[in-house]
């Protein structure tokens, strides 16, 4: 009987351009690399059943934005060139104090990040990929890494290109208990001589990437085993961002 995996991919600007985390039933990590499109085509091509969450939009922005109107209370929040020229998922989230980038309507403004990612969507819809939430047994869903590490702490995190945004990161993922090494242990490896010779213990903690790329199969694995603790903005025209909740207090 096969089991499904749940892997999450982030495209980044940077060589090589992808990232992947792979977890099982049990979050459990099956892999974690990265690598070129082809690379990453390949892992969803071998499992029968699969949860693909993406840390990238899957299409330009269709233009339903700019026929929704903020509400008042709202409006005087963000300037008029914030609400032009982006998805509505997007636009909710800035609306609710996000900090996500905006996907232009014209490809060939897209920052290069994103257009490898419609690329990616293109491949795994080819290979029978269906947009969640769907009883196909391999479907796929849009994450927005930043916001979901934002929406978990319940403030705006570090950059994620910082060693302090990574360590940030890796605590959020390890208290939603996916398989990280405490990040806390970083700090007890300084020692002076250490600092004095520019030497810092990063080796347990993981890029900014992969954190990103653990976050999207994290994302997929609640998909399946709780999609109550999942939330939508946006438009499944258009595309529909998921984002994770706090477990709620049982």
């Amino acid at each position: 009987m096969s089991q499904t995996v749940f892997i999450g991919i982030d495209s980044f600007p940077g060589n090589p351009p992808f990232s992947l985390a792979v977890l099982d039933e049990d979050r459990q990590l099956i892999a974690l690399s990265s690598g070129p499109l082809a690379e990453m085509v390949a892992y969803t091509t071998g499992p029968s059943e699969a949860v693909v969450a993406v840390n990238a939009p899957p299409r330009p922005n269709q233009g339903l934005a700019q026929h929704q109107r903020p509400l008042p209370e709202l409006e005087s929040q963000v300037k008029a060139r914030e609400i032009h020229d982006l998805r509505l998922a997007e636009m909710e989230l800035r609306l609710n104090g996000y900090h996500v980038p905006r996907t232009f309507s014209d490809p060939e403004q897209c920052q290069g990040w994103m257009r490898r990612g419609f690329t990616f969507y293109n491949h795994i819809q080819t290979l029978g990929y269906l947009p969640y939430p769907s009883d196909n047994p391999r479907v796929w869903l849009e994450t927005q890494a930043d916001a979901s590490y934002q929406m978990l702490l319940g403030v705006v995190p570090f950059r994620g290109s910082t060693l302090e945004g990574r360590l940030q990161r890796q605590l959020v993922l390890r208290d939603q208990h996916l398989p990280v090494a405490d990040a806390m242990i970083f700090f007890e490896e300084i020692t002076r001589y250490k600092l004095l010779r520019s030497i810092l213990p990063t080796d347990g903690i993981h890029t900014a990437s992969e954190l990103n790329a653990l976050m999207a199969a994290q994302v997929a694995w609640l998909a399946v085993h709780a999609p109550q603790r999942l939330t939508p903005f946006g438009d499944p025209q258009e595309g529909v961002i998921y984002l994770p909740c706090i477990e709620s207090e049982k």
